[in-house]
């Protein structure tokens, strides 16, 4: 029929099909299909009576759809074709004036726009309630110590708040890069038709404005060509998956016995098949290894669009599957990393055991000695003497007795074992998002003020 003589080998149709992943596009399709026979009806190209059969027809679909007894036939193409046919069937020879002024492409690429637009504020609002619940935990755990690492090695001691809020502020940048994936969506493609526009004087605002678009893709051979909304949504998930993956990380380190600072409920923990004593925090492991998966979409994409010529080439097809995917994958790990806090236990004892390690202080050692008047270089140098003094004779900084601080450290006094008092130097820390516990109340007050914008 048409162009072909020869059927397609079915080894084609099954390269060629996309039914099998874009069938998740219908509740969008049928939206789009719905604007657009008002459009042209509202613009004189179909009867209102032509317009009554389409809609009744699409209702039809969409209620076949919600109740999963919709039938794909063996010739359907992808969810688009599979729509059009069934309208047809349902609503008789009408169903074919529905493709009147708009192509597959621009079809599909609207479809798109508009399942990024809803994932994207799914997205927003399950960071919202993950963002919640870390700053329900630092309110819960405000003056809880612990030590801050670097390379994995005690650093300085910090409040398990301050640490917990630090997530919080790195899924707020998630929340602003999916609020920019609602921006990438705000122009209809819908009325570029395959590539050069259509014969057909319609009026893409209304369709946009039915369809919660802000505006129309200006230029026809972009529209059908753009899917840097989709590289933008990758984008975002991928930066939000590692997030969700340093979150994992630390608390599979901390659930270990070496560490013993937390311990994961056991809804979300998993027994050994040999050993029974296990309790694996296999939920945050999870979250640790989806990131490499979500960032691999997002390079996949990058390459079936790079040198891709204008406009529509096949290759498009290719932005779902990686898509869906991310979606599926980000939502599911953000709902249990949600829950997985929430449940989450914490050692204050043992937490606080560790960050009474008196070297986490050196720096507020050299620091005493910068106030009075030695250069910080000089007095990193010295004080990196006390602290190998102190490990040479099995000593605590402040062990080292007066006669000893005399000999290597001459510019301290007695005010060296006041600052040694346990948890003194934690407060220290005054200076604008630092750990001193009123810079952490002022940045959970600050927390607080961002969740009730982000929720209007």
């Amino acid at each position: 029929m048409g162009r072909f003589t020869d059927p397609q080998d079915p080894l084609f149709q099954a390269l060629n099909s996309s039914i099998r992943f874009d069938y998740r596009l219908a509740p969008y399709d049928l939206e789009q299909s719905r604007a657009h026979a008002r459009m042209l009806a509202r613009s004189g190209i179909i009867s209102d009576e032509d317009l009554e059969a389409l809609e009744h027809g699409l209702d039809g679909v969409r209620a076949e759809i919600d109740a999963d007894t919709f039938v794909v036939a063996e010739d359907d193409e992808d969810i688009h074709m599979a729509i059009e046919r069934r309208l047809t069937e349902l609503a008789g020879s009408v169903g074919g004036k529905l493709h009147t002024a708009r192509s597959r492409n621009d079809q599909v690429a609207t479809d798109v726009a508009m399942f990024v637009r809803a994932h994207s504020l799914d997205a927003k609002e399950l960071l919202q309630g993950l963002m919640a619940t870390l700053v329900s935990l630092a309110e819960r755990h405000l003056e809880w110590r612990l030590p801050g690492y670097t390379h994995l090695q005690r650093a300085q001691p910090v409040y398990l708040s301050h640490h917990l809020l630090a997530y919080f502020w790195k899924f707020r940048r998630d929340l602003q890069r999916f609020n920019f994936c609602m921006t990438a969506t705000d122009d209809l493609p819908l009325g570029a038709g395959a590539l050069a526009g259509v014969n057909f004087d319609t009026s893409r605002m209304f369709v946009a404005q039915e369809l919660g678009f802000g505006g129309i893709a200006e230029n026809s051979l972009d529209a059908v060509s753009n899917r840097d909304f989709v590289l933008d949504y990758l984008s975002a998930a991928a930066a939000c998956a590692t997030h969700l993956s340093q979150l994992g990380g630390e608390i599979v380190l901390w659930s270990t016995q070496e560490f013993g600072f937390c311990e994961v409920a056991d809804a979300f923990s998993s027994g050994s098949s040999l050993m029974p004593q296990k309790k694996n925090p296999d939920a945050a492991e999870l979250l640790r290894a989806k990131a490499p998966r979500v960032a691999g979409h997002l390079v996949t994409l990058h390459g079936v669009l790079h040198g891709l010529p204008l406009t529509y080439n096949k290759d498009l097809q290719e932005d779902k599957e990686p898509l869906f995917d991310s979606v599926d994958t980000v939502e599911l790990c953000l709902r249990v990393a949600t829950e997985m806090l929430e449940g989450i236990e914490f050692n204050r004892e043992r937490m606080a055991e560790a960050a009474s390690d008196e070297f986490t202080a050196a720096t507020d050692v050299a620091d005493l000695l910068v106030r009075r008047g030695v250069p910080f270089r000089e007095a990193h140098g010295i004080v990196g003497g006390l602290v190998r003094a102190a490990v040479d004779r099995g000593k605590k900084l402040s062990e080292l007795s007066e006669e000893e601080l005399g000999e290597l450290a001459p510019q301290l006094d007695g005010q060296y074992y006041e600052l040694l008092d346990e948890g003194s130097w934690l407060d220290s820390k005054v200076s604008d998002g630092g750990t001193a516990m009123s810079r952490v109340r002022d940045q959970l007050a600050q927390a607080r003020q961002v969740l009730r914008e982000a929720r209007g």
